[in-house]
Parts: C-alpha cells; structure tokens; sequence
C-alpha cells in the first residue's frame, strides 16, 4: 500500500501586533507552514520580529518591542 503524502500548509496566518509604545499593526501575514506543532504561534512572534528588523532597517526607523501578538479575527466577505 503507498504511503500518503503528508499534507503542507499554504496560505498565511493574519495577525495583530501590539508593541509596547502601544502602536498596532493588524493583518500581518505569517506563512501558515510555520506553525502549529508543539510551538503552536510562537514562531510568528519570531518571523515578525524579523520582519520587523528588515523594516527598520530598510526605512532606518526601527520598530518598538512587541508587547503581545494574536490572530486577526476573520474578516466576512
């Protein structure tokens, strides 16, 4: 019998990132493969922060700390 391939999450996550001079961005997107597991949505806050660096890095106005991350709500079409 073949094994099942298995499956690999596409698409993105939205979330919303608090920092902590109380500034907010909302629908951040998160590749979806990058979580779940046992880390559940730890690694956003890390792929944020990295995006983050390139940001500032890039405009030379780096961004605050961030005080907290959750997922965007979901948006009715």
């Amino acid at each position: 019998m073949a094994k099942k391939k298995q499956q690999v999450a596409n698409g993105f996550v939205l979330f919303d990132v608090i920092y902590e001079d109380g500034t907010q961005t909302s629908n951040r997107k998160v590749p979806a493969g990058d979580l779940g597991g046992l880390d559940g949505d730890d690694p956003a806050r890390t792929f944020i922060e990295m995006q983050d660096r390139k940001i500032g890095e890039v405009s030379g106005m780096p961004r605050g700390r961030i005080k907290s991350i959750a997922r965007s709500k979901k948006r009715v079409a």
